[in-house]
Order: C-alpha cells, then sequence, then structure tokens
C-alpha cells in the first residue's frame, strides 16, 4: 500500500490520535493514503468510528508489538 502521509502518535491517548490524524487529512489531498502509529488499544474502536462518522475510507488497521496502524484513505 503507497502511503502518502504517516503520523506518529504512540504515547498518546484518545482523543490526540484522532486529533492529529483529522489534522493530517485536513492537509491530503483526496484519495491520498494516511498511517496512523498508536500504542493506545482504544485507537482501534476509535479510527472505526472516525471513518464512519468522517467518510473517509479506513483500509486497514493491524497490530504488532503493542502498536497499532491504521490507514485511511482521504475522502
Amino acid at each position: 500500500m503507497e502511503v502518502q502521509k504517516e503520523i506518529d502518535t504512540r504515547g498518546l491517548n484518545c482523543p490526540l490520535p484522532i486529533l492529529k490524524a483529522k489534522k493530517a487529512l485536513a492537509e491530503m489531498a483526496s484519495g491520498q493514503v494516511l498511517k496512523v502509529v498508536a500504542t493506545d488499544p482504544g485507537s482501534v474502536r476509535d479510527f472505526q468510528a472516525f471513518a464512519r462518522q468522517t467518510g473517509n475510507e479506513l483500509l486497514e488497521q493491524s497490530n504488532a508489538n503493542n502498536e497499532f496502524a491504521h490507514y485511511l484513505r482521504r475522502r
């Protein structure tokens, strides 16, 4: 998957990863992909809800070594 922008939100708890993702997506063009790396387990559920509410597409979520990667396509 080609990622145009990646943000590191490790160590931040809700709602900061979502707020940082929202800001990053606002600076991106439609169709571009954002990767968000987080350590907050709640971010999995948060990004699912965020995608539903904003219309941005949640492409994939993965978990490795207690780090969560979220891939969002800008609407």
